[in-house]
C-alpha cells in the first residue's frame, strides 16, 4: 500500500498563526472560548489533538472552519500513526480477512 509522503499540519499550528497575525494572546483567547489555558496551549504547541468541541469554539471566535481544522487533525493523526514504528511492526502481522465460508 503506497502512500504519498507529506508533512501533515497540526491544526494547532494554524490556530497559533492566526492568533499571532491578529495579535491575540493565547491566554486571552483560551478565556474567550472557555477552555483551560494549559489545554489550549498544548493544542497550539501540537502536544494535544484538537477536539471537535474546541474546533467549534475556534470557528465561532475566529471564523476558521471547524471542518477544515478537524480535517487537518485527521490527516495529522493518520500521518503520526503511519510513521509509528510499533504500529508498522504490528501492521506487518495483519493480513486481509478471508471469510471461512469462502475458503
Amino acid at each position: 500500500m503506497a502512500h504519498t509522503t507529506f508533512n501533515a499540519t497540526h491544526p494547532g499550528e494554524v490556530i497559533k498563526d492566526e492568533l499571532i497575525a491578529r495579535g491575540i494572546p493565547q491566554k486571552a483567547f483560551a478565556e474567550c472560548i472557555g477552555v483551560p489555558y494549559t489545554m489550549f496551549n498544548d493544542i497550539v504547541n501540537e502536544r494535544r489533538p484538537l477536539s471537535a468541541t474546541v474546533a467549534l469554539y475556534v470557528e465561532t471566535a475566529l471564523g476558521i472552519s471547524a471542518d477544515l481544522l478537524m480535517g487537518l487533525q485527521a490527516d495529522y493523526t493518520m500521518q503520526k500513526a503511519r510513521n509509528d514504528v510499533d504500529i508498522q511492526r504490528r501492521l506487518r502481522k495483519v493480513h486481509p480477512y478471508v471469510s471461512p465460508a469462502l475458503s
